[in-house]
């Protein structure tokens, strides 16, 4: 929502003498959340190169030749305009596997 609509909103709660203060501002608490909710959508947990590397005592190199191969799906990290990672769930099942 925009700010000038809230503040609209905001305004137009006031002049009614009907609202308390403490109605006033459970509305626009509830306005709030609607705008940014509680609870983000859940993305996938990206793995660093580096962290891949560490988990399976690999070099970068290795962990790279993986994701050339298609054992491990490269992810562009969020944010970010070059660097990648590797989704959790594959490196754990990578993992898995080895053992």
């Amino acid at each position: 929502m925009l700010d000038t609509a809230r503040e609209v909103i905001k305004a137009t709660l006031k002049a009614d003498p009907t609202l308390t203060a403490k109605d006033r501002a459970r509305i626009m608490s509830k306005l709030r959340e609607v705008d940014h909710p509680q609870t983000e959508p859940s993305a996938p947990e990206i793995f660093r190169r580096a962290d891949v590397a560490r988990m399976l005592h690999r070099s970068l190199r290795a962990v790279d030749q993986l994701a050339v191969e298609g054992i491990l799906t490269r992810v562009k990290l969020p944010g970010r305009t070059r660097s990648c990672g590797f989704r959790k769930a594959e490196v754990y099942s990578l993992i898995g596997e080895a053992s």
